[in-house]
């Protein structure tokens, strides 16, 4: 059981080597999916790296064409579709996966901790998530405030969960505030690893960073500092590293399913290479329009209870 000495933050290996996984609380996975149609998605401005050349160049009925055949694959891997309804003027609300965090406490009570998004923007996205999710029974917490305001922090886009173990990864140094790391190990009381990113152009953990299963990572290493990835190695058995190439065209942004799916875009030899040399299997797909504005497969989509 985790304790109240190991529900805190650990930034280094000689802070974390203590903690082993088979002692951890065991999580419930989620069965399910939350999407936003891309009704209103466009590249308005630039976020991030990704959507420098971008602006104005979506084609909304390739994105809408391709957001539906997503869904079928989700479908058909077990996992229904829910989905919230698109807001005109919030058009990166099809990027479900950054406006809270999604968890589940002991007594299987459903919660989502509420993101505080860096761009003006995208914090009109959060009341309408919020919404759904209060409506299906979950608990809305939230981080409290240090110094009259809330850290930032960007919800699954840069905090995921180890498969099946209450111990949460955090990214934190390009939306993501590192307060924000240590309010979260307190507020869910869990263990959280911090991760520093080591480059702008992968902004969040989630486009660099896969847990594929409780031994097997899937990563880019050049966007993390070295402690970072000593962490990673110590917490999984077996560490995939992304090409350049596969990392650029977003492999790192995949989903992991049951059954051992890994759903990712289209394109990533090597990464599918891997993948099936360590007993997975990928689930190709297009999402190149929502590449555009620097997301994919993970970026899209909410896994939900």
């Amino acid at each position: 059981m985790i304790s109240e000495l190991q529900a805190k933050c650990y930034k280094t290996l000689a802070q974390a080597e203590h903690l082993r996984l088979h002692e951890l609380n065991r999580r419930v996975e989620p069965s399910a999916a939350l999407m936003c149609e891309p009704a209103y998605f466009e590249v308005r401005d630039t976020k991030n790296d990704f959507m420098r050349e971008n602006v104005g160049a979506v084609d909304r009925q390739l994105a809408l064409r391709q957001w539906q055949a997503l869904i079928s694959v989700f479908e058909r891997c077990g996992y229904p579709v829910h989905t919230v309804d698109p807001v005109a003027g919030l058009e990166d609300m099809v990027f479900a996966a950054n406006q809270v965090l999604p968890g589940i406490d002991l007594a299987g009570q459903p919660y989502v901790v509420a993101g505080q998004m860096a761009f003006a923007s995208r914090q009109r996205e959060v009341p309408h998530y919020l919404k759904w999710f209060e409506s299906k029974g979950y608990k809305i917490l939230t981080l409290p405030e240090i110094e009259g305001a809330i850290p930032k922090f960007e919800g699954q886009g840069d905090a995921v969960w180890h498969p099946a173990r209450e111990l949460l990864w955090v990214a934190y140094g390009n939306r993501t505030q590192e307060r924000a790391c240590d309010l979260l190990a307190e507020l869910l009381q869990v263990p959280v690893i911090k991760l520093k990113l080591a480059t702008k152009t992968f902004y969040h953990l989630d486009t660099a960073f896969c847990a594929l299963d409780q031994e097997t990572a899937l990563i880019y290493p050049t966007a993390f500092e070295t402690e970072g990835l000593k962490l990673i190695h110590h917490f999984f058995q077996r560490v995939i590293e992304l090409s350049e190439p596969d990392a650029f065209n977003f492999a790192g942004n995949a989903v992991a399913l049951r059954d051992r799916k890994v759903v990712l875009q289209k394109g990533s030899i090597d990464a599918c290479r891997q993948l099936r040399k360590a007993g997975f299997e990928p689930i190709e797909v297009d999402s190149s329009e929502f590449m555009k504005s620097g997301g994919s497969v993970f970026c899209i989509k909410m896994l939900v209870y």
